[in-house]
């Protein structure tokens, strides 16, 4: 069962999994207000500036989601500030390297809104970056 591969063998582990997610929820709350005021500041500047507004924005962000992640979330076990941080960047990036796909898509291709594209992409981004972080870079 798929419980049982991701370390769920009980009620508890269940809903402190559960927990654990709204946590990261929290968290990425916060990430994403920082890296959505960043992206917007750079498209009221010039609408052309949105990939630039988007990478600028995940990098503060990982910054904020590394800090809160560690201490509050995960509590990391690892040692040391570096090869975790490493791996949030890490982790971070294979979904901000989707985001940013789909972002080209959805604006340059379909014409959706530059506005309305990075809040799509959170349907997709979040759960799988909940389970980077946690089985990988902050286990």
């Amino acid at each position: 069962m798929l419980f049982e591969k991701i370390g769920i063998k009980s009620r508890e582990d269940f809903i402190n999994l559960v927990l654990q997610f709204i946590k990261f929820g929290i968290v990425g709350l916060s990430n994403t207000a920082i890296s959505l005021v960043i992206y917007y500041i750079f498209i009221f500047i010039n609408r052309d500036l949105y990939i630039i507004g988007n990478t600028t924005g995940f990098v503060v962000s990982v910054f904020n989601a590394y800090y809160w992640n560690s201490r509050y979330v995960f509590k990391k076990s690892q040692r040391g500030i570096l090869k975790p941080l490493l791996k949030t960047f890490t982790a971070y990036g294979s979904t901000f390297i989707l985001s940013t796909v789909m972002l080209y898509v959805m604006v340059g291709i379909f014409g959706i809104s530059e506005k309305l594209a990075p809040l799509i992409n959170l349907i997709f981004t979040i759960p799988f970056n909940f389970l980077l972080n946690k089985f990988w870079a902050l286990k």
